[in-house]
């Protein structure tokens, strides 16, 4: 449920490290908090990210929250299908559900993230 190859952040994105770039998506925790995701706001392909400050939004039937990025640098793609299609965030957070990849100007945050276990106890798991 919570891949051990990821790093985690205390906002509840996940970051997967692929060649060299970020894959950033949200956790099944937060995906399962939200319910039922209704709109996905991303930023477009250029945008320069900073680590843990917002970076896009999503909205739910229960709420609106940011997405942070977890490590900084600039946006080099972004999952278009979330636009037409938001619930794919419920359904496949760790997949088809990936929200940005970020090219990092600074890999040696990710070491400031969590890893599984850690994530697994912030979020009363463990």
């Amino acid at each position: 449920m919570y891949p051990e190859e990821l790093r985690y952040s205390t906002e509840h994105e996940w970051a997967r490290l692929e060649n060299g770039r970020v894959r950033v998506g949200i956790t099944k925790f937060a995906a399962d908090r939200l319910s039922d995701v209704v709109f996905v706001e991303l930023p477009p392909v250029g945008t320069e990210v900073q680590f843990m400050q917002p970076f896009g939004v999503v909205e739910s039937v229960k709420a609106v929250s940011d997405l942070y990025a977890p490590v900084s640098g600039k946006v080099v793609e972004v999952n278009e299908a979330l636009k037409d299609h938001p619930e794919i965030l419920n359904q496949d957070p760790y997949g088809e559900g990936w929200l940005v990849v970020i090219e990092p100007t600074d890999l040696s945050e990710l070491q400031k993230l969590l890893g599984r276990d850690e994530y697994l106890k912030l979020i009363g798991e463990a």
